[in-house]
């Protein structure tokens, strides 16, 4: 693999990342799409961060990506998320490719030719996520036609190729269907209602599908339609939680690197010293370094975990690979809102204030509480594995 500090300055350099939180304030304002990062990213080929070299990409592993995605996230966390959603659909690709599965090959060369993937699985009132779906599938003797509705779809303005899943509701037993469907098919709508608390420059809109074709070849897998292994659904939930964690982990790295700043600038009146220097202030931006620490390590460790898969080092986690991957998820979203809190807290009443970098952080950081896996299912989950299932 590229050595790692290279890549990332090559993808990500300095002055690149300084333009893109130049910009973070503006988008947000403006509740507009991150265009001119994308374009930007583009340009050091930043969407083939996860795509193999010999396909055209830059032949990042999955700590790789993490660090990268946790980068960007420090600069400019929106335009983290919505990048964060194709990495997804690539990594999952990825996973499929370490396993000698050849299902997912053709992404890479579509992302090499430029297009953009989205993710399209979240539904409203679907709390199974991928392992259910409302969205309809019906066979139609040339692939199927997908009906319903898909909610926060980052890349909304941006997007190609979306990865969607859905039930097939005539065949037996009720399968899942997971493919890809093309912008410019018939039956895709993209509704402009993103107008959110945080994360706003996403731009992820709903999506709403009536009859949208998805062709045979562009279907991954079928499924149950129940927790399973299936090495497509298991490549989208590991690289989804791991590279969401990532960029919550680096939207509390830039709160505290924030947070720090102001307290060697911020003067205590009555001590006559530095805000640095004041022992509850030292407290608190202690306690959020040493909070972000452990999410850290855990993060490297797992997706290091995750490029061991088809190698002796491959780890023999078996079926806690969903807990270890949602519950790193919950512990790295939970810890960056403290983390952001505690530098809120540390940095006086300058950071309440609209446009102040700490406030948007601050608004930004509460969307992790809705990405899936919720605290709800990752708590239902351990505890079924630990006491087995509850009675009635």
């Amino acid at each position: 693999m590229p050595d790692d500090d290279a890549l990332l300055h090559r993808l990500l350099p300095e002055q690149l990342l300084t333009t893109l939180r130049g910009r973070a304030a503006g988008y947000d304002r403006e509740n507009r799409f991150f265009t001119e990062d994308l374009a930007d990213l583009v340009a050091t080929g930043y969407p083939l961060l996860l795509v193999p070299r010999e396909h055209g990409g830059a032949g990042a592993d999955l700590r790789q990506a993490v660090a990268a995605q946790r980068r960007l996230a420090a600069a400019a966390p929106a335009t983290a998320l919505g990048i964060n959603m194709h990495h997804v659909v690539m990594g999952m690709a990825r996973t499929l490719h370490q396993r000698g599965d050849r299902r997912a090959e053709h992404l890479f060369a579509q992302a090499a030719a430029g297009e953009l993937f989205a993710f399209g699985i979240s539904e409203a009132g679907n709390d199974a996520v991928l392992f259910d779906a409302a969205t309809e599938a019906v066979a139609d003797g040339d692939g199927y036609r997908l009906s319903g509705t898909k909610i926060f779809t980052s890349l909304s303005p941006a997007w190609t190729r979306l990865l969607v899943h859905a039930r097939e509701t005539a065949a037996e037993r009720n399968p899942l269907v997971f493919g890809v469907l093309e912008r410019d098919a018939e039956g895709i709508e993209v509704r402009q209602d993103w107008d959110t608390l945080g994360m706003r420059a996403s731009q992820s809109c709903t999506t709403v599908l009536e009859g949208a074709p998805l062709r045979p070849e562009h279907v991954l897998t079928r499924t149950p339609a129940a927790p399973n292994a299936d090495p497509v659904v298991w490549g989208i939930f590991g690289c989804f939680e791991l590279l969401l964690a990532a960029v919550y982990t680096g939207l509390a790295d830039r709160a505290i690197e924030v947070a720090a700043g102001i307290a060697a600038t911020r003067r205590s009146r009555a001590a006559q010293a530095p805000y640095a220097q004041d022992p509850d202030i030292r407290w608190q931006l202690a306690e959020a370094v040493i909070v972000r620490d452990g999410i850290e390590l855990q993060l490297d460790r797992l997706a290091a975990d995750v490029d061991a898969l088809g190698t002796p080092a491959e780890p023999p986690h078996g079926a806690r690979w969903f807990l270890l991957f949602s519950g790193l998820k919950h512990r790295a979203t939970e810890a960056a809102r403290r983390v952001v809190d505690l530098a809120v807290r540390s940095s006086g009443g300058g950071q309440y204030f609209r446009g102040a970098e700490l406030e948007r952080l601050y608004r930004d950081v509460l969307a992790g509480i809705y990405h899936p896996s919720d605290s709800e299912s990752v708590h239902a989950a351990t505890a079924r594995a630990l006491l087995g299932p509850a009675a009635g």
